[in-house]
């Protein structure tokens, strides 16, 4: 079971949001490298990274603190947000990125995406952000027509690295993650799926780890206090019980 601390960042600040709704965000912090570097004295051996603004308007627009947190950091970087070219593909993994999350791009055109997981073999993942399970798009601000798990379906046996399940309901909500619908993604994929939105304590954790899912990400619940990483951390070496 990987843990993979959330860093959502716009304007240059730390922050979260309620359900993707960018009217409801909480700023936790002004300097995201300090975050990066907190997670990683804790134990994180990655991190998630997300450019809500990218997100929502396409193109990338926290690089900078992107760039110092991967300067100060010698741990994997998972980023997500915007990436919806080639040449965005290109600069972020120059950046040092170790991973890119693919969700918009992706859904709305799935051939462009397939050919970029094979010019990129191991280093993009698919991004599905479910709104009554059907994937959502452009900062969550679109829902597409077709279920989450025929775009999961769609890409089985292309080298893409994983696929991560986000839950918009449950996000940035501590009521517990979707752990029925991840399982589900996971049981009709081969590749690791990793479970977002909604963690708030170490047994969601377990839920998550003994119903298959690969890995985790945590947010919302690391900012307030009511998971602690240190904690969280002995999942990725514990055989779920």
């Amino acid at each position: 079971m990987e843990i993979w601390p959330a860093i959502d960042l716009r304007g240059g600040k730390c922050v979260r949001l309620r359900q993707g709704d960018y009217g409801q965000e909480t700023v936790f912090g002004d300097d995201p490298t300090e975050t990066a570097l907190r997670w990683v004295a804790q134990g994180a051996k990655r991190l998630h990274l997300v450019d809500l603004d990218a997100a929502r308007d396409g193109s990338p627009r926290n690089l900078e603190a992107v760039r110092r947190i991967r300067s100060a950091v010698g741990v994997a970087i998972q980023l997500g947000g915007g990436v919806r070219s080639e040449e965005t593909i290109r600069g972020l993994l120059d950046l040092g990125m170790d991973r890119l999350v693919v969700g918009t791009a992706a859904i709305n055109d799935p051939e462009w995406f397939r050919a970029m997981v094979r010019l990129f073999p191991g280093r993009l993942v698919l991004g599905l952000d479910a709104r009554d399970g059907r994937p959502a798009t452009d900062g969550w601000q679109r829902t597409s027509r077709y279920p989450a798990a025929d775009f999961a379906a769609r890409f089985q046996g292309e080298p893409i690295a994983g696929i991560v399940y986000t839950d918009i309901s449950r996000d940035g909500m501590l009521s517990g993650p979707n752990v029925d619908a991840a399982a589900a993604i996971q049981e009709s994929v081969k590749v690791p799926v990793i479970a977002s939105g909604g963690v708030s304590c170490l047994d969601d954790i377990r839920r998550l780890a003994k119903a298959g899912l690969a890995g985790c990400i945590i947010g919302r619940a690391l900012y307030e206090g009511r998971v602690s990483l240190s904690e969280a951390m002995k999942f990725e070496t514990e055989v779920a019980a």
